[in-house]
């Protein structure tokens, strides 16, 4: 594999995707303190400034080949995240994702991930991308869809969300159909 991306910073035509940084921590907060934008993810709710330091440290000293973690920018501002998890051994990475709230709907997800999906196909060799979201996130599977991602499958029950069981939806992508689109 070539540069695992903690180094990496990408462009579309809006965005910066590049490595979280110390001074993100505000940003951060300023997003992830809205409980409608953390529904669907295992997250603190009430989300205090404390977890959004936590979180930001975790992601700057977080150095692993098999995993890269990409502040999404957006005019100075980090607006979202946007991950891969890498197995080389296998040539696949899951993604994960998140925008702001008061950003959803403006195409960024989709923007952003096309191009982290572009990068790990064109520079980690990767053959499959998948990504999955709580069955209730219908607008997680329409950035997927846009992807050109297939739905693959529904895994009942897995996951645990405040303290409720919620069925996960699974999408992927393989090279030769992203190929095809590009």
């Amino acid at each position: 594999m070539s540069d695992t991306g903690h180094n990496v910073e990408l462009k579309t035509e809006r965005l910066l995707i590049r490595p979280f940084s110390p001074g993100d921590v505000h940003d951060v907060f300023e997003y992830a303190q809205d409980p409608e934008w953390g529904r669907f993810l295992p997250l603190p709710q009430p989300y205090t400034s404390k977890d959004a330091e936590v979180f930001v440290a975790g992601q700057v000293a977080e150095v692993r080949a098999d995993r890269v973690a990409f502040a999404i920018e957006l005019d100075g501002r980090v607006v979202g995240g946007i991950n891969l998890t890498i197995d080389a051994a296998k040539g696949t990475a899951e993604m994960g994702y998140s925008v702001a709230r008061n950003r959803w709907g403006q195409g960024l997800i989709p923007e952003a991930a096309r191009e982290v999906v572009r990068w790990g196909f064109e520079t980690q060799n990767l053959k499959k991308i998948s990504a999955f979201a709580d069955s209730r996130n219908k607008q997680s599977f329409r950035v997927m869809e846009k992807l050109g991602m297939t739905r693959e499958g529904l895994s009942t029950k897995q996951a645990f969300i405040r303290g409720e069981r919620v069925d996960n939806v699974f999408y992927g992508l393989l090279r030769e159909d992203w190929e095809k689109q590009t």
